[in-house]
């Protein structure tokens, strides 16, 4: 099986409980690290999967990884290789796609309640109702053709599906940990952030295990639907000759 490629921008946004999901299913990945390396791929048919993760920079940048990963993206949207978007790597998707990135009217910091549409409660086995770690200013429109799964009080595009290829304009992936860590890493922003939809740092951690362990049921829900969608080699058997053949599910 071809591995699912994660491209991780920042130590503090790592693939968190994503990483064990896949893990634990046998599925192999390839960590990329575009930001550091100065590079990304640009070819999808060498993955089964496509998981781009967040950043601290913005996807309209005109950087050189950031537009390799644009190339990228519209491999695997021609190719059919799923994809799955976090926050920036939402942004990235929904770019990819012809729609627009830009500032959302106010920064979106903290813990947040979303409303889940009836196609994303069906597809993904959600509840009517999320509440999403976030960290981020910009928003996008919901792309042509795809479908809003997710929308919040003060970010109206919250998430959108397009066929296997899922974006989330929050955080499903981080651990109890990896928000501590990002609040010690971003504590001079928190200080200068401001608006309706930003939490300080003590209002973050207020409740965190509670606020993790209702969010990790949200992402094994989430990412056991989307893995679902990814080519994966199977046995099957052939009576006539008694023998195992592979296949591709």
């Amino acid at each position: 099986m071809k591995p699912v490629a994660i491209l991780q921008h920042e130590t503090s946004q790592g693939p968190g409980v994503l990483l064990d999901h896949l893990r634990q299913r046998g599925i192999c990945c390839a960590l990329i690290a575009p930001c550091d390396e100065g590079s990304a791929p640009l070819h999808a048919h060498d993955y089964c999967g496509i998981v781009v993760l967040g950043s601290n920079h913005g996807a309209n940048e005109q950087l050189r990884w950031i537009e390799q990963e644009h190339c990228l993206l519209q491999s695997a949207l021609a190719g059919g290789v799923p994809v799955l978007g976090h926050c920036f790597g939402a942004q990235m998707l929904a770019r990819a796609m012809g729609a627009r990135v830009w500032r959302n009217p106010c920064a979106n910091i903290g813990w947040s309640r979303v409303w889940v549409t009836p196609h994303a409660q069906a597809r993904m086995d959600l509840p009517a109702q999320a509440t999403l770690f976030n960290w981020h200013y910009d928003t996008f429109e919901i792309p042509q053709g795809a479908t809003r799964t997710m929308y919040g009080s003060h970010c109206l595009n919250k998430g959108f599906v397009h066929g296997p290829h899922w974006a989330f304009q929050g955080h499903l992936e981080v651990t109890a940990q990896s928000v501590r860590n990002w609040c010690d890493e971003g504590e001079p922003e928190l200080r200068e952030a401001g608006g309706p939809a930003v939490q300080t740092r003590a209002q973050i951690l207020a409740q965190l295990p509670m606020h993790i362990n209702q969010l990790h049921q949200i992402a094994e829900r989430t990412y056991s639907a989307w893995t679902a969608q990814l080519q994966r080699p199977r046995l099957f058997f052939m009576p006539k000759w008694g023998e195992a053949r592979l296949a591709l599910a």
